[in-house]
């Protein structure tokens, strides 16, 4: 890829990843931390529900042919999850004592349309 240009893919997946944004934050959470990287992977955005600090995984796609978004948040792709909100609480030890939650907000269809978006609070644990 040609630096500085950005594909159809990472276009389409900035857009699901504001939206997401924005229905959490219409729910009333804060955003602390957008597309967090490290060298245990990547956290799409780490948010703030009251007390709880909430790692949100967002899945998009254009068809639902092979299942839902959400489901393609596997065993695999939670591990990287877990480890990377790990890092992210090494490094922000204020809020090591918090308590955690892993989300998905999941989509399929138009990624301009919110009503194609579908939290999933708790999605999984560790």
């Amino acid at each position: 890829m040609v630096s500085g240009r950005q594909t159809s893919r990472q276009v389409t997946g900035g857009i699901a990843e504001r939206q997401a944004e924005q229905l959490l934050l219409n729910a009333g959470m804060r955003l602390m931390a957008r597309n967090y990287r490290c060298k245990q992977g990547e956290l799409d955005l780490v948010m703030r529900d009251a007390d709880t600090v909430v790692f949100v995984e967002v899945r998009y796609r254009r068809r639902d042919l092979w299942g839902d978004a959400s489901e393609t948040v596997d065993w695999r792709k939670q591990k990287r999850l877990i480890a990377a909100a790990h890092f992210y609480l090494l490094t922000h030890p204020h809020l090591a004592d918090q308590p955690c939650r892993f989300d998905v907000v999941a989509a399929v269809g138009d990624p301009a349309d919110p009503a194609s978006y579908r939290w999933i609070r708790e999605a999984f644990t560790c």
